[in-house]
């Protein structure tokens, strides 16, 4: 595993490194089958969060609504939000800007934080710092290292940001973290919320976490139940879909950021995490344009909204006697719509504890 500290707040510059960034850029390619080609983001975010290795230095972008360099004593609250495949960070930011107004949140004591993961086709054509993280494809949603300049987990990425968030110097009264993602970023919350190994930083210093998991395509299994026609975790053939288990859909060969422990330890972690899975009640298109159509998605069923009440189902039936630190929510009318389901009742309520989410 690579291990990292806090980073430090650094201005956007250029620097003669852009030839090194060359020798990483790959064309566009399609990652998943039935999905639209990656293309170059529009925008890259002007912040940069700097991580230290034993093996050196990389920058990553991120979107801020304050200066965390600097203490910050009036801050209670802190939002992290992740964007999905298209890496667009610029609209998640400002989702969770709308988010935060809407529930009437003070933007004084509010840290609003939307990083960006980039892959190499972002770079190719720009001159930016050679010591910027990038992944290949969208390796980065299922923790996978980076291409360069260090192979750093997207996972090690969001301890990087817990870490800091948890320096009581700089945030001496913050009392809630929030990780939420829609779609693709709903993804890496999930599996984040699998995989993650330093919360501890928080959870010591009395800061509770929860995680918001809106509409993403897949999840991560435990085991090598998948659901059956009724929506009932069964055992799955495994000849239908000989990769229906492999990570991110189940537990075959996990990344080395989690690798190192065992699919009933990541479990076990997991059900006590505090996670409000919202799920679009009108996201259930089987041919949606960015759905995971392969046959380890579609073995967790057709389409998003039975892919999240069947996952629902699997934990409640492994968890039961009300131990399950976990809900879901069902947000009528809504399709495939990062806005409209990052500022839904239900998700203000699990990011800012509003009122007004029906069980």
């Amino acid at each position: 595993m690579t291990s990292t500290r806090s980073g430090r707040l650094w201005t956007r510059c250029a620097t003669a490194g852009a030839a090194l960034l060359l020798a990483f850029a790959q064309p566009a390619r399609a990652d998943d089958a039935g999905m639209p080609r990656l293309k170059p983001v529009a925008t890259i975010a002007d912040a940069r969060l700097t991580i230290d290795t034993p093996q050196g230095r990389a920058e990553f972008p991120l979107y801020l609504s304050k200066d965390w360099s600097v203490p910050q004593p009036q801050v209670t609250r802190a939002v992290i939000v992740v964007h999905g495949r298209l890496r667009n960070a610029d609209v998640y930011f400002r989702t969770a800007q709308m988010a935060r107004d809407a529930a009437h949140a003070d933007p004084d004591a509010t840290l609003l934080i939307a990083p960006q993961f980039l892959a190499t086709l972002d770079l190719s054509a720009r001159d930016e710092p050679a010591d910027l993280l990038r992944w290949s494809g969208d390796a980065w949603m299922g923790g996978e290292a980076a291409r360069g300049p260090l192979p750093i987990s997207s996972y090690a990425v969001l301890d990087a940001i817990v870490a800091r968030l948890a320096d009581r110097k700089l945030f001496p009264n913050l009392r809630h973290v929030v990780i939420a993602g829609h779609s693709g970023g709903g993804q890496v919350v999930q599996r984040y919320a699998v995989a993650a190994r330093d919360l501890a930083a928080l959870t010591g210093e009395g800061i509770d976490v929860r995680y918001v998991v809106a509409n993403p395509s897949t999840y991560a299994y435990f085991d090598a139940q998948r659901p059956n026609a009724q929506g009932i975790a069964a055992p799955f053939d495994a000849a239908q879909c000989p990769s229906f288990n492999q990570w991110k859909y189940g537990m075959d060969n996990r990344p080395p950021y989690l690798d190192d422990r065992s699919p009933a330890q990541l479990e076990a972690t997991y059900a006590a995490r505090r996670i409000d899975y919202l799920a679009g009640g009108a996201d259930v298109d089987p041919q949606q344009s960015v759905l995971d159509k392969t046959c380890a998605a579609e073995a967790q069923g057709s389409q998003r909204l039975a892919r999240a009440q069947a996952y629902y189902r699997y934990m409640q039936s492994r968890h039961p006697d009300g131990l399950l630190m976990q809900s879901f929510h069902v947000v009528p009318g809504v399709g495939h719509d990062g806005e409209r389901m990052l500022t839904s009742a239900c998700a203000l309520a699990a990011m800012f504890d509003t009122k007004g989410c029906e069980p």
